[in-house]
């Protein structure tokens, strides 16, 4: 899934420079090759998923008292994965025409039918964990329903229209171009993670509880984080395909810095309030209390974490997605796995699992600002002044009234 993601994030940075630079007809072989794409990949992802769902629970050193249970959410969940996919696709279409209001009230929309669907099929009905995947599986479909909708209506220039669906080679080369070292560095990670969560299984079932509810909060950290880099790949790729350079230096500024200042802020209040903000979702005192221990080592960093997504961000819209798969790959996956892997061998501490995530968040953050500083981000697309061709529109346009330029 991770994988799929990075790879629509591609997409969109060819959409983007192609929707800069008013190049329609290409802008339209992007977004039908991007969605064929995801169509295809997605279904693939979740044969695979279904198939292999047990063996890579119990890769992970799964409680044996949760794994049946593990197993039946997870292939139920799989079934949804193309879902998942095709919504990233679709979302990744409309953000890189400057439309990033009605991917949110879409995802609104599934969010609350989420929640209400949960609470029919188990709160109402008694329904099992299958029945919670079930009601997640169709809330995402129902949020791909409603981006399609809109991308098949007639009028504008990224019109989807189902009998122009095809691979066009060179479309998907660049897509790939740009997309594949985001996938890779997304599903390495993941990877990474599920190494690390393996660690954490080994405290028991406690820490793995402690640590589920801390990454539910975790998640509204990542929101914001995520949202200012997705923008910013967005705004560079337009402006840079409209020869704006100095838009794309004062954008980049202006967002790394919002991004900064909103994650340190979230990070001080889960500092501050950890054990209140918890309780919301357990009263399991020791399972509150492992988990408050992860906040406060981890959340005063946020900020760190900020930091290294940002400029990943602006580098993806530059062209320059091959720099953070490398700092990522480096620094998240090799260098956090073999601390995790010493520093477990020499002392059984969860404190020193939690660690690995500000160490090395603040190394990539290290490289990073020295990368942003030093080098020539800005030359990411090659040509002069990175313009890719075609007329180029004025202070990132967009084509009609439906698509609002938020970025």
């Amino acid at each position: 899934v991770g994988f799929f993601t990075g790879a629509s994030m591609g997409a969109g940075v060819v959409i983007s420079r192609y929707f800069g630079s008013r190049e329609h007809d290409k802008l339209s072989l992007a977004v039908h090759t991007n969605i064929l794409f995801g169509l295809l990949t997605g279904l693939v992802t979740a044969a695979v998923g279904v198939l292999l769902t047990p063996t890579f629970l119990t890769w992970m050193g799964t409680d044996p008292a949760v794994l049946p249970e593990s197993i039946l959410y997870f292939r139920y969940y799989f079934f949804g994965v193309p879902a998942v996919v095709m919504y990233n696709i679709t979302k990744s279409i409309m953000n890189a025409v400057g439309d990033s209001k009605r991917p949110l009230y879409y995802l609104i929309f599934s969010s609350a039918l989420n929640v209400a669907l949960d609470i029919l099929f188990v709160g109402v009905l008694k329904g099992g964990v299958e029945w919670a995947a079930i009601a997640t599986v169709l809330s995402q479909l129902a949020s791909v329903v409603l981006c399609m909708v809109h991308l098949m209506k007639k009028g504008t220039v990224y019109q989807v229209e189902l009998k122009k669906l095809r691979l066009d080679r060179s479309i998907l080369g660049e897509i790939l171009k740009y997309g594949l070292p985001t996938g890779i560095q997304n599903s390495v990670i993941s990877l990474a993670n599920v190494l690390v969560q393996s660690n954490i299984n080994s405290f028991g079932a406690l820490a793995m509880a402690a640590c589920g509810v801390y990454s539910k909060l975790e998640g509204f950290v990542f929101l914001p984080i995520m949202s200012f880099s997705m923008a910013l790949t967005t705004f560079i790729a337009q402006n840079l395909g409209a020869n704006k350079r100095e838009r794309v230096q004062k954008g980049a500024q202006f967002g790394l810095i919002s991004s900064i200042i909103a994650a340190e802020a979230i990070g001080l209040a889960l500092f501050l309030f950890a054990p209140v903000f918890l309780r919301a979702f357990t009263d399991d005192a020791a399972v509150i209390a492992i988990a408050t221990r992860q906040a406060r080592i981890e959340s005063l960093f946020f900020l760190m974490l900020a930091f290294s997504h940002t400029v990943a961000g602006i580098c993806r819209g530059a062209g320059r997605a091959f720099v953070p798969m490398i700092i990522m790959l480096s620094i998240w996956c090799v260098i956090r796995v073999a601390y995790i892997t010493i520093a477990m061998q020499i002392n059984h501490n969860i404190d020193l699992l939690f660690w690995a995530y500000p160490i090395t968040w603040t190394i990539s953050s290290a490289i990073y600002f020295v990368y942003y500083r030093r080098s020539n981000w800005l030359e990411g697309f090659g040509g002069a002044h990175g313009h890719v061709g075609g007329e180029a529109a004025p202070e990132c346009e967009p084509a009609n009234n439906a698509a609002e330029s938020e970025v």
